[in-house]
């Protein structure tokens, strides 16, 4: 499908403008068309070009994708380097960013997304790194009905945002629609111990979700960009499947209300 890339900047309550990069599918000689919306949350670099890249894919796939630039509260929109200066200013600005500026950035952004003539009004979210963190808290919005993390950090260890002590786990209960979590075996940023207190609370919240861990794979194994070697195409289209999936499925089709019943797998071979 193609697509219209463009920018929307936003004025924010602490004073800031939060540039939002636009990926607009269209379809020619079809003007009323309507797409679900998406946000894509990047890493601690801001909209870079794997990210960009990211947006495209799913853009092309029939969503409206919107992803924000979340460090308005520090510098401007352009992103960060991925070298040791760049990294460290990322992980400095995630911890001094107060929390309720991220949660109006998601709510900023969706209603944007939720104004445009060409949005049906449904809302998924997805990001990596900090952005699966904040794709995670974007999920506490009841309008989200889809949400994808790729290896979101600082979860396990609720130390986003100001203070380095935030509620996401704590507001699981909040999360209305479907959820999947993505992590790599052999991620240094969410251990395994980790990862067992995020699938534990999701259970125990009663949230309706997916649990991937995949064998062997690293942190930032969907970025195709100074990756550091750990960089894999062929995991990356599998979870980009599971991700389409869900967001086809959410967003695209008309369920109607959920009945309430409880379902049941019956017990055959």
């Amino acid at each position: 499908m193609l697509i219209k890339e463009t920018f929307h900047d936003i004025k924010t309550s602490y004073g800031t403008t939060m540039r939002v990069y636009i990926y607009h599918p269209f379809i020619p000689n079809f003007p009323k068309a309507k797409f679900p919306g998406v946000l894509v949350y990047s890493e601690i670099y801001q909209v870079t070009g794997p990210v960009s890249r990211l947006a495209k894919q799913i853009a092309g796939q029939g969503f409206i994708v919107a992803a924000p630039s979340v460090y308005h509260n520090f510098e401007g929109p352009e992103p960060l380097a991925y070298d040791a200066e760049g990294t460290d200013r990322g992980n400095k600005y995630k911890i001094e960013k107060p929390l309720e500026s991220y949660d109006e950035d998601s709510k900023l952004t969706i209603d944007y997304l939720c104004s445009l003539p060409t949005c049906n009004g449904k809302i998924g979210a997805t990001g990596m790194c900090l952005g699966g963190h904040l794709a995670y808290r974007a999920a506490f919005d009841p309008r989200v009905g889809a949400t994808v993390c790729f290896f979101g950090t600082d979860i396990h260890s609720a130390s986003l945002g100001k203070g380095k002590h935030d509620d996401s786990l704590k507001r699981a209960k909040d999360i209305k629609g479907e959820l999947l979590m993505i992590f790599g075996t052999m991620d240094p940023h969410v251990p395994v111990e980790g990862r067992d207190l995020i699938r534990k609370t999701l259970y125990d919240a009663g949230v309706f979700f997916s649990f991937y861990e995949v064998a062997g794979a690293q942190h930032a194994f969907v970025r195709d960009e100074n990756s550091r070697e750990r960089y894999d195409p062929a995991v990356t289209k599998i979870c980009l499947e599971m991700l389409y999936d869900m967001f086809n499925r959410k967003l695209k089709l008309d369920l109607g209300d959920n009945d309430g019943l409880d379902a049941t797998a019956e017990d055959v071979c």
